[in-house]
């Protein structure tokens, strides 16, 4: 009598309707089959099958669904080498679109049609453009593995078609308009973080997750190390966004005194809070020392606006209204890139093409300026 076979061997079939089947058998005693068009298609995938299972690149070859694939994706590859935040946008994507429209299909046979029906489905119940292009980029990056792992041969994610994101118009200030909005935020108790940000270029997580151990006031410099992101309910300090965004950068002297008074009266506050203080060394915080709520932060924000009689924009675009105001002063892009904490000096000069034109005409005044005796 044939013994039995063993955990991590397999076997290959032809099926009635003529494509094949490859067999390999689970360490839990179950069989999981790998379906395929071709013989030598079916071999590939048993091979990469029966290696995962030796090397442990692939925590169980199991889970004929889509569904039981990705639950294995996030837990095995996603949430062991990316952030917290950014795991849980993958994991909402999974549990809120992907699992209950196409959770239920099996692996082998999802199709690039299932896909684009799934997709064109939450654009008709109203979701935006740019979320449907986060739903197909999470599907598109877990079936990518298993492409590697040769659970499927092709990504069918890939070949869908997705709604045009039309890009967010940028409203950054005028000089005078600058000007209006921090005459009209001074004396507040928030007027150095509303200071910062617009006056180097922070994003609302680099200034809210800043501490007092990163600033220089002496020298005049402060540090991004640290960004403060929500998360379950809870504050968090995380690293930055990218490498290039953990930077040191130059502090306009306006910025400096509105530090040191900021600082003055933060003082007043901890003394006045007592044993209720919590100490986590940030800059920017409740009377109690604790963390501050983004969108709290972003309500005050429109609220001053409305005071100074300015339109409305996003807390977002103090970044951009820094950013805009260096460069039509002829900061070389490079500077503002770093300033920034851009990646790459193309996504610098993208986001802000819209004042080239005027960088253009002020390098042809400059040429004249510099050939012709005035």
């Amino acid at each position: 009598m044939p013994n039995k076979r063993a955990n991590g061997e397999g076997t290959i079939s032809r099926r009635r309707n003529g494509t094949w089947a490859a067999a390999v058998s689970l360490p839990d005693g179950r069989r999981k089959f790998l379906y395929a068009r071709t013989r030598e298609e079916a071999r590939r995938k048993l091979v990469a099958a029966i290696h995962a299972l030796d090397t442990g690149a692939q925590a169980e070859v199991s889970g004929d669904t889509l569904g039981e694939f990705l639950d294995q994706w996030l837990s095995q590859v996603v949430r062991p080498s990316v952030r917290p935040w950014t795991y849980r946008g993958y994991e909402v994507h999974v549990r809120m679109h992907l699992k209950p429209l196409l959770g239920h299909i099996p692996l082998s046979r999802l199709s690039a049609l299932d896909v684009q029906q799934a997709l064109n489905r939450r654009s008709e119940e109203g979701l935006k453009p740019k979320t449907i292009r986060y739903i197909r980029g999470t599907l598109r990056a877990g079936l990518n593995h298993a492409v590697k792992w040769g659970l499927i041969e092709r990504n069918p994610a890939a070949v869908v078609s997705i709604p045009r994101v039309e890009p967010y118009e940028i409203r950054p200030f005028t000089p005078a308009e600058a000007r209006t909005f921090l005459k009209a935020i001074s004396g507040d108790r928030l007027e150095a973080l509303y200071t910062v940000a617009l006056t180097m270029g922070l994003r609302q997580g680099e200034a809210l997750g800043l501490r007092w151990r990163d600033v220089d006031l002496e020298l005049g410099y402060l540090r991004i190390n640290k960004q403060l992101q929500r998360l379950d309910g809870r504050s968090e300090l995380v690293e930055p966004k990218t490498t290039r965004s953990r930077r040191q950068i130059a502090m306009p002297k306006s910025v400096t005194q509105a530090l040191q008074q900021h600082q003055a009266r933060q003082a007043a506050e901890r003394s006045e809070a007592g044993e209720n203080w919590v100490n986590l060394d940030l800059v920017f915080a409740t009377t109690q020392g604790k963390a501050l709520d983004a969108t709290a932060i972003s309500k005050a924000f429109h609220l001053q606006l409305d005071r100074a009689g300015l339109p409305q924009r996003r807390f977002h675009d103090l970044r951009h209204s820094c950013a805009t105001l260096l460069l039509v002063q002829g900061v070389a892009p490079r500077v503002v890139m770093d300033v920034l904490g851009h990646s790459q000096i193309s996504m610098t000069m993208n986001t802000y093409s819209h004042v080239i034109p005027e960088l253009r005409r002020s390098a042809a005044d400059r040429m004249d300026d510099l050939l012709n005796e005035r």
